[in-house]
């Protein structure tokens, strides 16, 4: 493929990783190198010849470096069309020389902004003629080369670059300005305007790994992660298995926002499936965590994932081993463990480091036909519980409401837990409405049972939560029938007085948190 040679290249940097290197062959190869401010600085005290674009455009650099790259010696050196007569006489009549190759990365806006700067700093941030530049050369890829990263550095230091070299590298610079320019709104809509949902919300990904396929195999797949600071399943070091799947990337995340609600709890296990819990508990040490977890739904368990709150220990991992498990997620894992999980080459290890603050904010988007459904985050917790019941629950009752709570938070509607003692006994999920989710977790729990050999289920003396209000009495009734002797739900349904009335006759002890926690 013909390439076209590079005789005249503009470098203007903030981030100078390997600019000197490329510099240094760009000139080997006869570039002649213009720059600017500390680049050029850099490049000088590298032994580099280097021509200042100052002189390239007659006038200096000024206003604190805002202005020095916005003259037609630049971007009309950018933008002539090299085989269009019109263009090269312009260029011929004021002296304008052609501009081959420009490397450009942009200020750190988001760096800046990350570190808490003030709002002038921030401002100052904002590159302009960076990304003039890099349109500009984006436009006419056709004869230019623009380079906004400096993994691409080696596609140019040969000196030379053909067409498909610069179209891959102007599909790259333009998503480069977007990301920048979607960042900047971003930051003005909703930092400094404060607006939660601002008239345009700019969504910058980037992609990580091709999936084989996405769902199912006749869908196509691609996973992207957030740009920023942020920190999750996208962001954690796999340390062993095979590429993982859309499903198990999905499920891994849901494993991993539902652990991170009991990171500064006790030792505690998360098993997921099909992105619903299926078995939850805390104890002394994380393998009495995963016994009781895993107890819940021995059979939901298998194929499942599994989320941990401390480091991963051999104790842990060796029951893990003893059943096929996708995927395991841990803020870290000690060296034993890893040796144990290294014999089962399928299973997939997560290094998250820290886990996510659950109360964190940010917002979720999912897409629908013809548009987008956008909300904050789930990081709501009830304050102070108010007891609608005649009997009051016991400290231990309501420990266990508040994690069957939390359990709930992340189950699909319609979603009832039963925990006891710091364990779910039973989960009902996803179902259409409320008094089949109880039942199904209580059969859930008597069948755990018999598989036990327990005499009878966990839910007998359990407390069961229900993730929005019950609209009926029929629902805590069978919670009373599975043996639960403690309620948690919002309230807020016209038959509340009814189900109260229910509830007293139970001789349950109920708890309304006025906060509900659909999932869909």
């Amino acid at each position: 493929m013909t390439s076209i040679p590079i005789r005249r290249a503009l470098l203007s940097v903030s981030d100078k990783t390997g600019i000197v290197d490329l510099a240094t062959a760009l000139a080997a190869k006869g570039v002649e190198l213009v720059s600017t401010g500390g680049t050029a600085t850099a490049l000088r005290a590298a032994g580099l010849a280097v021509r200042d674009v100052s002189e390239l455009t007659g006038f200096p650099e000024m206003m604190d470096g805002r202005v020095k790259t916005l003259h037609p010696m630049v971007h009309g050196g950018l933008l002539a069309v090299r085989d269009d007569a019109g263009h090269v006489a312009s260029m011929e009549e004021h002296a304008i020389g052609a501009i081959d190759l420009v490397i450009v990365n942009l200020y750190p806006f988001e760096a800046t902004v990350a570190r808490g700067a003030d709002r002038d700093t921030v401002i100052e941030n904002i590159d302009i003629g960076g990304p003039s530049m890099v349109r500009s050369a984006a436009k006419n890829h056709a004869f230019v080369a623009i380079v906004t990263d400096p993994a691409d550095y080696a596609t140019v230091a040969g000196g030379s670059t053909t067409l498909d070299d610069r179209k891959r590298l102007a599909a790259k610079a333009f998503a480069t300005t977007a990301a920048y320019d979607g960042a900047i709104a971003t930051w003005f809509g909703t930092v400094d305007q404060g607006e939660a949902f601002p008239e345009t919300l700019p969504i910058t990904l980037k992609r990580g790994d091709a999936l084989r396929y996405g769902e199912n195999p006749h869908q196509s797949a691609a996973f992207y992660t957030a740009t920023g600071s942020v920190r999750g399943i996208g962001q954690a070091r796999q340390v062993q298995g095979k590429a993982l799947s859309y499903n198990n990337l999905n499920d891994a995340d849901a494993a991993l926002e539902l652990i991170a609600e009991f990171r500064d709890a006790a030792p505690s296990v998360v098993i997921v499936k099909h992105a619903n819990p299926c078995g939850v508990a805390t104890a002394a040490t994380l393998g009495e965590a995963y016994a009781a977890a895993f107890a819940c739904d021995t059979v939901s368990a298998f194929g499942g994932i599994i989320a941990v709150n401390r480091t991963l220990d051999a104790e842990t991992a060796r029951a893990i081993t003893g059943i096929f498990t996708e995927v395991v997620v841990a803020p870290d894992a000690d060296e034993e463990a890893i040796a144990l999980f290294a014999a089962k080459k399928n299973l997939r290890l997560l290094l998250t480091g820290e886990l996510p603050d659950p109360a964190r904010a940010g917002l979720t988007a999912k897409s629908i036909a013809g548009g987008w459904l956008v909300q904050g985050r789930d990081n709501g917790t009830p304050g102070e519980l108010t007891v609608v019941t005649k009997r009051q629950p016991t400290p231990q009752e309501l420990a266990d409401c508040r994690f069957a709570w939390t359990v709930a938070k992340h189950t699909k509607s319609n979603a009832i837990v039963y925990a006891k003692d710091g364990s779910t006994a039973g989960v009902g999920a996803g179902q259409m409405n409320r008094l089949e989710s109880a039942r199904i977790a209580a059969w859930k729990a008597k069948d755990a049972a018999e598989k036990a050999g327990w005499a009878t289920p966990r839910t007998i003396g359990s407390a069961v939560a229900s993730d929005a209000f019950f609209p009926f009495a029929d629902g805590l009734l069978a919670a009373v029938e599975a043996g639960a002797t403690a309620v948690i739900q919002p309230g807020g349904s016209i038959r509340d007085a009814d189900v109260i009335a229910a509830a007293d006759e139970a001789g349950l002890a109920m708890v309304f948190t006025g906060m509900r926690h659909f999932r869909h």
